[in-house]
């Protein structure tokens, strides 16, 4: 009987090891993965230090209110063109535009970050954007990041729907998107460069 108990214990403490380990590479795949969603990008990027060329301005008495931070996971799209004055001629990537897809804290896809540059939730919720001048940005934290940015609603284009009065729009935590640094060979070729990076809009208290 003692030797029976002991070979039953001996299996349980190996069932119950075995099932211990498989929780904890359950558990450490699941944070793995919480880590390269856009619920946890945005929360991170809450802790950033916002540099002062792409800071909001305080705007008294009442300040600013964020309407919306998504996740933006997509490519920047360049094509190539021979260089101003260059010769022999020579060739350059110029940038066409962004192509996203825009996630919300709930890790949902809500919505589309294209030309324009516009963002668009829905037919009706939609907002387009033009640089400031002169144009605030700041360097990416990475040399292969594209630049962190403010930018205002265009002009002649009024923000719908769930950016209606929009003032401001930030790009920033950008990783990834910066063109190529191996220069084209020849005109009209194009590339996609993958990116992800939050996107803020605010709008001012009345």
């Amino acid at each position: 009987m003692t030797t029976s108990s002991s070979k039953m214990s001996g299996h349980s403490i190996a069932f119950l090891s075995s099932l211990v380990l498989l929780l904890t590479l359950f558990t450490s795949c699941e944070k793995e993965k919480d880590k390269n969603s856009a619920a946890y990008f945005i929360n991170e990027s809450e802790k950033l230090i916002i540099p002062a060329t792409i800071d909001l301005p305080a705007n008294p008495p009442h300040g600013n209110t964020r309407v919306a931070t998504f996740y933006a996971e997509g490519v920047q799209k360049y094509w190539s063109q021979a260089k101003a004055g260059s010769s022999p001629v020579t060739y350059e990537w110029v940038f066409v535009a962004p192509e996203a897809t825009l996630y919300d804290i709930s890790n949902k896809k809500v919505g589309t970050h294209s030309a324009g540059p516009t963002w668009q939730l829905s037919a009706t919720d939609s907002i387009y954007a033009q640089q400031f001048s002169p144009a605030k940005s700041a360097p990416g934290t990475e040399a292969s990041s594209i630049d962190w940015l403010q930018l205002m609603p265009k002009t002649g284009k009024t923000p719908t729907g769930a950016f209606a009065n929009v003032a401001y729009i930030q790009r920033i935590a950008t990783r990834g998107g910066k063109a190529p640094t191996t220069l084209p060979l020849s005109a009209g070729e194009t590339i996609d460069i993958k990116y992800t990076a939050i996107y803020r809009f605010t709008r001012i208290n009345p």
